[in-house]
């Protein structure tokens, strides 16, 4: 639980997002880090090569800590779609798209903040087609592109960070029978809540 901590750091102004470095440690770099904020259909696997950990968010916008130079992150893009009409009992009551694994590769200069950048499909047909050529951009707080993702191959081309991100067994599923339907009403809550009461939980788990 300790490295989990070591290596979350949860801003505490309202109009943050929580922020994860995707380093251990201290090394002098981090001092003024890249920050890349992924909005909540961005699921970033992988940070040079290093799992990062798995939440049980999936809408919730993140900012990841970069060390200045070559980075690699691995992602995928992910939209739910409410089921029109009925649906029968134990059905999901949506339509999950997701894309295949992405890779952006980019050099990020200390202090600089990215975002991704991707067309918005209005509809589930759309999201649909749009995953077979699915990209991303890599853009600078100016709006400047420095990336455009690729199909990941499984491989890394980005040597980790001088000391390794922690890989967590947080979103491991050991006991789930006992505790399914704790599970169930945690989700729909954690749906309904607000981006606010989302980081204020944060902040509590972490604390």
């Amino acid at each position: 639980m300790a490295a989990l901590l070591a290596s979350v750091v949860l801003v505490g102004c309202a109009s943050s997002a929580a922020r994860i470095n995707t380093w251990e440690g201290n090394p002098q770099e981090a001092t003024n880090p890249a920050v890349l904020t992924a909005p909540g259909e961005i699921q970033v696997m992988s940070v040079n090569g290093q799992s990062l950990t798995t939440y049980l968010i999936d809408d919730l916008t993140l900012d990841y800590g970069l060390l200045p130079g070559e980075n690699e992150v691995v992602f995928t893009y992910k939209t739910i779609w409410a089921k029109a009409g009925v649906v029968d009992n134990g059905e999901s009551k949506v339509h999950t798209v997701e894309s295949e694994p992405q890779v952006a590769r980019f050099e990020a200069e200390a202090g600089q903040a990215y975002t991704f950048s991707y067309d918005e499909p209005a509809n589930r047909r759309e999201a649909e087609a749009l995953m077979d050529e699915f990209s991303a951009d890599i853009v600078t707080a100016e709006g400047d592109t420095v990336a455009r993702s690729s199909k990941w191959d499984g491989k890394s081309q980005v040597a980790p960070a001088r000391t390794p991100i922690p890989v967590s067994s947080a979103g491991s599923s050991g006991g789930a029978s006992a505790g399914g339907d704790t599970l169930e009403q945690l989700k729909a809550i954690w749906a309904d809540a607000t981006e606010e009461e989302k980081r204020s939980f944060l902040r509590w788990a972490f604390e």
